[in-house]
């Protein structure tokens, strides 16, 4: 029912008590706190700003009475603390948008003094995000980009169009972290996530074998879980070593491979391809030779290996290298 008058039926002596019912639109509708339905329960008055509010179906469900009020927003915190009249429990479900500027108002009421006698007011939690929540907002954003009326460039990509954009955005990552900059990692990582939750979004409109994140995310948890059997099963596994010997022999096993060099991807930078390959035939105890050093890709091949052999990453040897030899480009351009 739509009731724009809050003002209270039967004052009483002591002051009244506003409870601001705050939820969280990440968790499911009526998962509510056991203090927030005893709130509900206990209150002389609910009151909710919109009739399509989530909380508002599971809440008269519950049996509790709720009123729909509609408040301009400039007025919300005035009618919310003159609703809450002496003796009187008010209990507001916060918006989904949380109701800025309410809190302020409701503060600056009582500096003001403006209302004889003001009420208690007590801000309740009614659910809390729980880890990862944000990652549903994500799915929101990129369903919102690629929808109608959304952004028209996100909605033409395809997986294809994207492999450049992956690549760069994961070297960059890569930067971020051989050069220590936290602040680029933290934004770095969430650009890589990006590319993950698009291409997650463009599978999701296949219109043959569509696949979403929860797909994505349900095929990552079954692998990570069968690949650890020393966590998840009975498996003594107590080394990195072990643990490593153990993922190899579950992932030849589990895809069949009938090489040791099956799945080594072709395309990765060529030192790291190079250095992978040396280790994937010294894993498997195979004498194999290197190349005759008569041209320039065998000889980088074995400093490829010689790098592996001393447990050092070429790629990253090499870019090291790169930087200083960048760094003394700059300087020379200054002495110039």
């Amino acid at each position: 029912m739509a009731d724009n008058d809050l003002s209270p039926n039967a004052p009483a002596p002591d002051a009244g008590r506003l409870v601001l019912l705050a939820s969280t639109h990440r968790v499911a509708a009526g998962l509510l706190s056991w203090p927030a339905w005893e709130a509900l329960r206990g209150a002389s008055r609910v009151l909710v700003g919109n009739e399509g509010h989530p909380l508002l179906a599971p809440v008269r469900a519950a049996g509790v009475p709720v009123e729909v009020v509609d408040i301009e927003r400039y007025a919300l915190g005035s009618t919310l603390a003159e609703a809450a009249a002496p003796g009187t429990v008010v209990v507001w479900i916060s918006g989904p948008d949380g109701d800025p500027g309410l809190a302020d108002s409701l503060a600056r009421i009582a500096v003001e003094g403006g209302l004889d006698p003001m009420p208690e007011i007590e801000l309740l939690p009614g659910s809390w995000d729980l880890p990862g929540a944000r990652l549903l907002d994500l799915v929101a954003v990129m369903d919102r980009l690629r929808s109608p009326g959304g952004c028209p460039w996100d909605a033409e990509q395809t997986h294809e169009s994207l492999v450049r954009h992956l690549v760069e955005e994961s070297y960059e990552l890569v930067e971020a972290i051989e050069e220590g900059d936290r602040e680029a990692l933290l934004e770095e990582l969430g650009d890589v996530l990006f590319q993950v939750f698009f291409h997650a979004r463009i599978a999701e409109e296949d219109p043959a074998e569509p696949f979403g994140i929860d797909d994505i995310a349900g095929g990552l948890i079954d692998k990570l879980t069968y690949r650890h059997p020393h966590v998840f099963g009975d498996v003594h596994a107590p080394t990195a070593e072990q643990v490593e010997a153990n993922w190899e022999q579950l992932k030849a096993v589990e895809k069949q491979r009938e090489s040791v060099v099956d799945g080594v991807p072709v395309a990765q930078p060529a030192l790291a391809l190079a250095a992978k390959l040396h280790s994937r035939a010294v894993r498997a105890e195979l004498d194999v030779p290197l190349p005759e050093a008569d041209d320039l890709g065998a000889r980088l091949l074995a400093l490829a290996v010689e790098a592996q052999q001393q447990g050092l990453d070429p790629e990253a040897e090499l870019r090291a290298a790169a930087r200083r030899y960048r760094e003394a480009i700059r300087q020379a351009e200054k002495q110039n």
